[in-house]
């Protein structure tokens, strides 16, 4: 246990000092968070499209991705996006695939991602700032970004649309300005949030590892990674604190936490509740951790671990980035997590001794942590999470500026309620209706289509008579078979767990889609339980390989099929299936036609243009 200062624990400011710091603050800080927020937004928007100058941006910006399909889908969304202008020119953009074979988790990315940075620049990439967004995996979770990937998930601002990648550079456009060469490593699906003051900066400059730190609460503490910081004596609270941290805990247990010394207790210590995100701020004597979300490394620990990676050939096992690199940090940091596989998906033989040897390789490396008071950090993973931000959620909407319709043709939501839909880069008929905690992106919705509530309509072409129940996903892909434009839609609950899977065929009783067993809804479309009912491995069945989608020749034929099957089990009505071609989802991705889904797009957005063009004359 570390020594506390002033009876509390390590990390907390002595009481008075909170107080005396707090009442001297004039500006709320959730105005001073809005308004940094929307200054680098601007910031942002004046770059788009434009060359920049000599250590203005970033040096290098490359996303993973986890296979040989998924590296060439984000290849040709950001030829579009340069080719429209909605990125900093002049930057180099890279896409780096991880080698076939075992998942090598972000961990195994990165590692894998300086070998592609030593083969393509040799020594000259010790001199670049360079970000690293980690985008691999298929996000099963939220499968709307499951074809085009998470990092390209829409979000309800800008004009033309941001998506989650515009929005990262846009968060971190004050960074390369302050950092020495090195990489700054982050994931594709979440958004920080932060305000350092007017005068103050994020600096990485230091040597080994720098993290950024946010305010929590302890049951978030237990999902993320949390700092045990080093003591501190500072006359007065700040924005922005730099610290060092004595180890690092990842996903720890609450007691682990109190064990360790990570819990802050701030006294009578009052600061505005900025609740909202996955990481809300203080209110009235709570107890807090500092939780991670992204980091840094410099350039002579970026080459440490690339010689190790060179030294061990292949990766056989799924390394974390934090929890593998980050808990070797620090002069707290022992051994023993390396045998803790807890948080582990998937235990391999060799993980132990490839986590150990990590630690020593990494043993003695400083962690540096930029603490961030006055921060939020939001996760954006999961349907659940999806929904309530870009609906309900007030303080997001407040900070980001996000619209209740963003570049889109559809009337006007009244203002009077919190919790409205959101519709992103779509055309919906004035006599459509969608109900209140839905979004609907990249869509064309016709008259007699109503929406309930919390749906998530992606990619889809509804003209026919149309009921969405409530709690609805509807997410519609193109395929290349056999040198033919097809198209399916994939049709559940938000609710379902696409995860969850059965090693037997007998077992299949325990999945549920929409809410009802799983073996009630392939009789009530007259399929059969065999083998072939799932693509992949035969020993992980689960609603992610089921083959239930039908393919059809258009987009329109291809939604209406999939609402059919969805309303038969919401009405226990049968719908035969037997005559479809079928896909699982596995498949989809697998045959998805990523050109043709972006054209789609791209005819909305320009019919949404021309429409805009067309009203501003009108009204002039």
């Amino acid at each position: 246990m570390r020594a506390a200062l002033d009876g509390g624990v390590p990390g907390s400011l002595p009481r008075f000092r909170r107080e005396w710091a707090m009442a001297a603050t004039s500006t709320p800080p959730s105005v001073c968070l809005r308004e940094a927020t929307q200054r680098k937004l601007q910031r942002f928007s004046e770059l788009r499209g434009k060359p920049v100058a000599a250590g203005e941006f970033w040096d290098i910006v490359a996303i993973t991705a986890a296979d040989e399909k998924q590296e060439l889908a984000y290849k040709q969304q950001l030829s579009e996006k340069l080719k429209k202008k909605e990125l900093p020119l002049g930057v180099q953009y890279h896409v780096f695939v991880d080698p076939t074979g075992a998942k090598i988790g972000n961990g195994g990315s990165t590692l894998c991602a300086l070998r592609h940075l030593e083969k393509l620049y040799g020594d000259e990439w010790n001199s670049f700032t360079i970000l690293l967004i980690h985008s691999g995996g298929y996000s099963q979770r939220l499968p709307n970004a499951s074809a085009l990937g998470k990092i390209f998930t829409a979000l309800p601002l800008g004009s033309p649309i941001y998506q989650m990648l515009e929005l990262k550079l846009a968060m971190y456009i004050d960074f390369p300005c302050h950092m020495n060469p090195g990489i700054l490593v982050t994931c594709a699906d979440d958004i920080e949030l932060y305000s350092t003051g007017e005068s103050e900066f994020i600096r990485f400059d230091k040597p080994g590892f720098t993290a950024l730190a946010h305010p929590s609460s302890l049951t978030v503490g237990t999902t993320h990674g949390v700092f045990v910081l080093e003591p501190f004596d500072y006359l007065g609270y700040r924005d922005l604190e730099y610290r060092c941290c004595h180890r690092f805990l990842h996903k720890p247990s609450i007691e682990k936490m109190y064990e360790f010394g990570a819990v802050c207790r701030p006294g009578s210590f009052l600061q505005e509740d900025l609740a909202g995100g996955d990481t809300p701020s203080l209110k009235l004597d709570p107890e807090y951790v500092y939780t991670d979300s992204l980091f840094y490394m410099d350039h002579k620990s970026a080459r440490k671990l690339l010689a190790f990676y060179e030294k061990i050939g292949t990766l056989n096992c799924e390394i974390d980035a934090y929890g593998d690199f980050l808990q070797a940090l620090g002069p707290g940091a022992t051994v023993e997590y390396t045998r803790n596989t807890s948080n582990v998906t998937k235990e391999e033989s060799e993980l132990v001794d490839m986590r150990q040897r990590i630690f020593h390789l990494l043993k003695g490396t400083a962690l540096n942590v930029v603490v961030l008071n006055n921060s939020k950090f939001y996760h954006i993973g999961t349907t659940e999470e999806y929904l309530f931000h870009f609906t309900s959620d007030g303080s997001l909407k407040s900070e980001l500026g996000l619209q209740s319709i963003a570049f889109s043709i559809f009337p006007a939501i009244p203002e009077c309620s919190n919790n409205k839909s959101c519709i992103i880069q779509s055309i919906l008929d004035s006599r459509c209706s969608v109900a209140p905690g839905s979004v609907v992106e990249y869509s064309r919705l016709g008259p007699d289509v109503s929406v309930g509530e919390n749906c998530i309509i992606s990619g889809s072409y509804i003209i026919t008579t149309a009921a969405l129940p409530a709690y609805s996903f509807v997410c519609s892909l193109s395929l290349k078979m056999n040198g033919h434009l097809k198209y399916s839609t994939m049709a559940y609950g938000v609710q379902d767990n696409l995860k969850k899977n059965v090693k037997t065929l007998s077992d299949i009783k325990l999945l549920q889609f929409f809410g009802v067993c799983f073996l009630s809804c392939l009789d009530t479309w007259n399929l059969k339980v065999t083998e072939k009912l799932f693509s992949g491995n035969k020993t992980c069945l689960s609603l992610w390989n089921a083959r239930i989608f039908p393919v059809c020749s258009s987009l329109s034929d291809s939604v209406t099929t999939s609402l059919k099957m969805l309303n038969a089990v919401q009405n226990k009505l049968t719908f035969s299936l037997s005559s479809y071609k079928l896909m699982s989802i596995e498949e989809m991705l697998a045959y998805k036609d990523v050109e043709d889904m972006i054209t789609y797009r791209e005819k909305i957005f320009l019919e949404i243009t021309l429409n805009k063009k067309q009203s501003d004359l009108d009204i002039s």
